[in-house]
């Protein structure tokens, strides 16, 4: 069994030693690098090739919404990136959320949700949360419902009603298997479904496909 490779970003030590003692007791996950600052973050992921890279939200000299966005701008195939923060109502998560982290984890989570953490972005899914999403994307809409940017990608995408259905059940927070049973489909047909979602609107992954669906008004950041 190929492990899971780790990296951990952040300006504490006594948090990285942490989550490596976490991370190195499960056989299928490894840490393979660390970095104290937000400017080492390119260099170290080039040396050590994570899966997943854990990203502190808050650092010196560069923090972790600009070394997330430099890292997935990257030319190859990046890390997914998982956001590690104090507060989860921080604005800086819904940042680096936008920037293309997978999601986020609060420094006080238990060790289980640490590694089921990383092992969901590893597969290539996101932790989405919606309640802290559309908390934070309420603060960052503008001009009502049909409005800017976001509004503009929805509407290019031209979604079909299906696909439209399964993005407001993506947004709150369903994963494929509760969506299948809701819609009372095959998962293989979810999976497609948001598949298509995804490619359309260009997101990287269900994350950046939620945050679409709240700033464009498509679902209200109100609930």
């Amino acid at each position: 069994m190929t492990a899971i490779r780790v990296a951990l970003v952040d300006d504490e030590e006594l948090i990285r030693v942490g989550l490596r003692v976490i991370i190195d007791a499960q056989p299928d996950l490894e840490v393979v690098g660390e970095a104290a600052d937000g400017a080492e973050v390119m260099p170290m992921v080039a040396r050590n090739r994570p899966d997943v890279v854990l990203m502190d939200v808050r650092m010196p000299a560069i923090d972790g919404i600009e070394a997330t966005r430099r890292l997935l701008a990257a030319s190859g195939e990046p890390p997914r990136v998982l956001v590690v923060t104090t507060f989860e109502n921080d604005d800086h998560v819904y940042d680096a959320l936008r920037a293309g982290a997978s999601g986020f984890l609060l420094k006080r989570a238990r060790p289980a949700e640490v590694v089921q953490a990383v092992r969901v972005v590893a597969r290539g899914e996101s932790l989405v949360f919606p309640a802290a999403i559309r908390r934070l994307a309420g603060a960052r809409v503008r001009g009502g419902p049909g409005a800017g940017p976001a509004a503009d990608r929805l509407r290019r995408a031209r979604l079909t009603e299906r696909e439209e259905e399964v993005l407001r059940l993506m947004a709150a927070g369903l994963s494929n298997a509760e969506i299948a049973a809701r819609l009372v489909v095959g998962a293989e047909t979810v999976k497609t479904h948001v598949g298509n979602v995804l490619g359309k609107l260009a997101a990287r992954d269900r994350t950046q496909a939620v945050i679409v669906a709240y700033e464009s008004g498509f679902v209200s950041p109100e609930g």
